[in-house]
């Protein structure tokens, strides 16, 4: 408010590394359920923006976890667009080679249910939300299944989709995107171009970076450089 009152133009703060929310009801199922090793890719209207190895976390509302917080910087504009999350659950795996791992698994699990034969391949608590995406009748033997169910799960195994309606809640998220215009404050000083006298440091600023430890040192490193032209003056 005060920086509005001086002139300055201010881009509207909006959560940045946070949660993601979805209206996938498969997220509220899967609730609690952490995954390592995956690969985290954020599409906008069906294009890559971000693409990530590492862990992420299913919650009550969506998405959470060091991946998606990372993808949620990259959100620029959620009005206007479509986003979309899709989850490589075995990027260790091309298609083909994840082909004949199911295939293998279920030779040897011949007897057993689809859920059951998924055993050695997925969390416990995504078995029965795997089957279900995946539209077979539950009680299918692991030896009935056709070659092309087999694809169909390959598939959703490598490109589990969850669309993104929103970011997480501000009080929640690690930083802020928005503040005040960074052409309009000396980058020597922080000092306002428009308001002499007035400064601005840390998350007051539109700038943000892609890793919490980076915003910590744009705070240091602003405040510094107000501090030392305080001196000065």
């Amino acid at each position: 408010r005060l920086a509005r009152q001086a002139g300055h133009n201010v881009v509207q703060p909006v959560a940045s590394l946070c949660s993601l929310c979805s209206p996938d009801s498969d997220c509220r199922k899967l609730m609690g359920l952490s995954l390592r090793n995956v690969i985290l890719t954020l599409y906008q209207d069906k294009k890559p923006v971000y693409s990530e190895l590492g862990e992420m976390l299913f919650t009550h509302f969506g998405i959470s976890g060091p991946l998606t917080l990372s993808a949620s910087s990259y959100i620029k504009n959620m009005k206007g667009h479509i986003w979309t999350a899709e989850i490589d659950l075995k990027p260790a795996l091309d298609e083909e080679q994840l082909y004949k791992r199911i295939t293998n698994d279920f030779a040897i699990l011949s007897a057993k249910s689809v859920q059951g034969a998924l055993a050695k391949l997925l969390p416990n608590s995504m078995q029965p939300v795997m089957v279900e995406r995946w539209g077979i009748d539950p009680a299918t033997r692991a030896n009935q299944v056709t070659r092309e169910q087999k694809r169909r799960l390959v598939d959703l195994i490598k490109h589990w989709q969850v669309p993104i309606s929103r970011r997480g809640d501000l009080e929640h998220a690690v930083i802020t995107a928005g503040g005040v215009n960074v052409r309009e404050v000396n980058p020597k000083t922080m000092q306002s171009k428009l308001c002499p006298g007035l400064y601005f440091a840390g998350e007051v600023l539109d700038v943000d970076a892609y890793t919490g430890g980076y915003n910590l040192q744009i705070a240091w490193s602003t405040a510094q450089a107000a501090a030392a032209h305080f001196e000065e003056v």
